[in-house]
C-alpha cells in the first residue's frame, strides 16, 4: 500500500518514514470509502428510483398539440432588409400570439373555464429557425382540447392581424371613395346640364335649305362652360382614381399575412410523465445525493483515516498496521496463535521499532495512546510477547495506576506491584516482577491503586525503580495511561529510550491525536513513530485491509481462518441448485 525506505544493506525494511502517497493509492482510498459506505449509497439509489416512479405515476398525463402558421410578408428589392424584417416580425407575432386580446377571443370563443394567465402558461410560440413558420404547442390534460385550442389561437390571431393590418389604410380609401363619390356626382350633373341645354336649342335650315340648329350666343357660352367643367370634373376623376389605386397597391405590398398552414391534431401519448425516464433521473440523483453525503460525511469527519493522515498531519512515521483482533482464551493472541497475520504484523513492529535507532538501541519503551479506545495495552502486551519469543528477556510493566488490565490479560493477581515498590525497598522487586507463561517475558502489574499515580510516576523513585527493572531485562514494555485522559505518560515519557503511539483509524481524533504529539514533544519525549491498530475491524473505514490478511491467514496456516473458509465452502455447496 505505501512504498517505504529499506535499509542500506537491503535485508530489511526500515520503519516507515513517509508513505508515498501515489495516485493508485488515493483511487484504492476512494473506492475503499465507497465501498465501506456502499450500503448508504444503495438505499439512497433505491430510495431515488423509488420516489422518482411513485411521483411520475401519480402524476395526471399532459398531452401537447401544435399547428403550424405561415407568415406572408411584403418584400423588398434590399435582401438584407427583407431578412432583418422578416426575423424581427416573427419574433413580434410569436410575442403577440400570446398576450391578452389572443387569449381572451380563444377563451371566449371555445367557452373554457380558463384566465388569460393559466392559458398564457399552457401556449408556447417558437419560430423555426431561417423560415417564416411558428409553430403554436399547447400542452393540456385533454388532448383533443390541447388541439382544439392550438388550431383556435392561430384562427383568431390572424383575424386580428388581418383586422389591425386593414385599419392602417382605411381612412385612406374612405377618403378617396368619397372623393370619387362627389367628383362621380359632378360628372352626372354637368352631363345632365349639358343634356338640358342641348333641348333647349332651336331647329332651323341654312340657305341651301338644310336642317340646323340654332344656338344663341348665351347658350353657346353657357354649353361651353359645361364642357369645360366636364373635362375638369373628368381629369379630377381619372387622378382620384388613381391615387386610390396606388393606397390599394401599398396596402397589398406592406401588409403582411398569418395563416395556418398545419392543423394540430390530438396526441396520441403523453409528453408527461414519462415514468421510465423519471425513474432513471430519480435514481442517478440519489445516486449522486448518496455519494454526496458519503464525500460530506468524509470531509466533516475528523478522525485519523489513513497512513497520509498521519505522516502529513503528525509528521510521524507508520511503523505497523495492526488488524482486528481477538483475545484468545484470555490470552493475547501473539501467544496462543503465534502464526496468525495480526502476529506476524507485530513482528514486522518489533522489527521498525529495532531499526528505528540504529545507534541508540530501544531498551525501554513507552506505549500509550491519545484516548482508552485506542487499545495501547492490547498493543503493548502483544508486542512484549513477540520481543520476548525473539529470544530477548522482556519485561512488561503497568504503570496504568488508574485503570490497570495487564494482570487481566496475562492472568496473573494485582495484589502487589508497581504502587508497592514506592514504599516498599528495591530488593522486592524480584519478588514482585513475576514470570508469565510466556518463556523470557516477566510482567510488574500495576499493584493497588494509589491517590495520586501521577506524583508516583513523575518522582525520581520511578527512575530508580525503572533502572532496576532495566539490570534484569534487555528490553522494558511500559503500558501508560492515554496522554489525553492524565498527565502520566507525559510525565513518564521524557524517561524512556522512546514512545510508540498507538491510534485507531476511524476512531481517534485527528484534533486528540495532535495535541497528544505536541505534549509528548513539549515534554522532550522521543516519539519513534505510530501503530494504526485494528485496521481491520469490521464496520470500520479501513475494511479493506480484510483481503490482506485474509491472504496471509493462508499462507501463515490460520486454522481459524481455514476452518472458516471451510464452512464457507460447505455453506455456498449446499446453497447451489442442483444441476439437472
Amino acid at each position: 500500500m505505501n512504498n517505504y525506505d529499506y535499509h542500506q544493506n537491503g535485508d530489511f525494511p526500515a520503519y516507515a518514514l513517509e508513505p508515498v502517497s501515489t495516485l493508485s493509492d488515493d483511487l484504492r482510498r476512494y473506492i475503499s470509502l465507497l465501498w465501506h459506505w456502499s450500503w448508504l449509497i444503495v438505499v439512497f439509489t433505491l430510495m431515488g428510483g423509488g420516489i422518482g416512479y411513485l411521483l411520475s405515476a401519480r402524476q395526471v398525463p399532459v398531452y401537447r398539440a401544435s399547428a403550424t402558421m405561415l407568415i406572408s410578408e411584403s418584400k423588398t428589392v434590399n435582401e438584407y432588409a427583407n431578412i432583418v424584417a422578416s426575423e424581427r416580425l416573427a419574433q413580434t407575432y410569436s410575442q403577440l400570439m400570446v398576450q391578452k386580446p389572443v387569449l381572451e377571443g380563444v377563451i371566449t370563443r371555445l367557452g373554457l373555464d380558463l384566465s388569460p394567465g393559466q392559458l398564457k402558461g399552457a401556449v408556447q410560440v417558437n419560430v423555426v429557425p431561417d423560415t417564416q413558420l411558428m409553430v403554436v404547442s399547447v400542452e393540456d390534460t385533454d388532448p383533443a382540447r390541447a388541439a382544439e385550442i392550438a388550431n383556435t389561437i392561430g384562427v383568431v390571431f390572424a383575424e386580428q392581424n388581418a383586422a389591425y393590418q386593414s385599419e392602417r389604410y382605411a381612412d385612406s380609401k374612405a377618403s378617396l371613395s368619397a372623393q370619387l363619390q362627389q367628383v362621380d356626382k359632378q360628372i352626372q350633373d354637368t352631363n345632365n346640364a349639358l343634356a338640358a341645354l342641348e333641348s333647349e336649342f332651336e331647329e332651323g335650315s341654312d340657305p341651301n335649305g338644310n336642317p340646323t340648329i340654332v344656338i344663341s350666343l348665351e347658350q353657346q357660352r353657357e354649353r361651353d362652360r359645361l364642357e369645360a367643367n366636364l373635362a375638369l370634373y373628368q381629369q379630377i376623376y381619372s387622378n382620384l382614381l388613381q391615387s386610390f389605386e396606388q393606397v390599394r397597391l401599398a396596402e397589398i405590398q406592406n401588409t403582411s399575412t398569418v395563416r395556418l398552414v398545419e392543423e394540430a391534431a390530438p396526441p396520441g401519448r403523453p409528453i408527461r410523465p414519462n415514468v421510465f425516464q423519471d425513474t432513471v433521473m430519480g435514481t442517478v440523483i440519489g445516486l449522486l445525493l448518496g455519494i454526496g453525503l458519503v464525500f460530506l460525511v468524509e470531509v466533516l469527519d475528523d478522525t485519523i483515516k489513513s497512513p497520509e493522515d498521519v505522516t502529513r498531519q503528525l509528521e510521524l512515521p507508520v511503523l505497523g498496521f495492526i488488524g482486528q483482533m481477538e483475545e484468545g482464551r484470555g490470552w493475547p493472541i501473539t501467544a496462543v496463535k503465534p502464526r496468525t497475520p495480526v502476529a506476524e504484523a507485530f513482528r514486522s513492529l518489533r522489527t521498525n521499532i529495532q531499526y528505528a535507532s540504529v545507534d541508540r538501541p530501544i531498551k525501554t519503551l513507552l506505549v500509550t495512546s491519545p484516548s482508552p479506545q485506542d487499545g495501547k495495552s492490547t498493543v503493548a502486551s502483544n508486542l512484549a510477547i513477540v520481543i520476548a519469543q525473539s529470544g530477548r528477556q522482556v519485561a512488561l510493566v503497568d504503570s496504568d495506576l488508574r485503570r490497570p488490565s495487564l494482570h487481566k490479560k496475562l492472568r496473573l493477581s494485582n495484589r502487589i506491584g508497581l504502587s508497592d515498590l514506592f514504599v516498599q525497598a528495591k530488593e522486592q522487586l524480584t519478588s514482585i516482577l513475576r514470570e508469565t507463561r510466556v518463556p523470557g517475558l516477566s510482567l510488574l502489574t500495576s499493584g493497588s491503586l494509589p491517590p495520586n499515580p501521577a506524583e508516583l510516576v513523575g518522582s525520581e523513585k520511578m527512575t530508580e525503580i525503572l533502572q532496576h527493572i532495566h539490570e534484569r531485562a534487555d528490553v522494558t514494555v511500559i503500558d501508560t495511561p492515554p496522554v489525553m485522559a492524565v498527565t502520566d505518560a507525559a510525565v513518564l515519557a521524557p524517561r524512556v529510550d522512546g514512545v510508540l503511539l498507538v491510534l485507531r483509524p476511524g476512531s481517534t481524533k485527528l484534533a486528540l491525536a495532535k495535541q497528544t504529539v505536541e505534549t509528548l514533544r513539549r515534554g522532550g519525549a522521543n516519539i519513534l513513530g505510530v501503530v494504526l491498530n485494528q485496521i481491520g475491524a469490521k464496520g470500520s473505514r479501513y475494511y479493506y485491509y480484510r483481503g490482506y490478511y485474509a491472504y496471509a491467514s493462508e499462507y501463515y496456516g490460520d486454522p481459524d481462518f481455514t476452518s472458516n473458509k471451510k464452512k464457507s465452502s460447505r455453506k455456498k455447496r449446499r446453497r447451489a441448485p442442483a444441476v439437472k
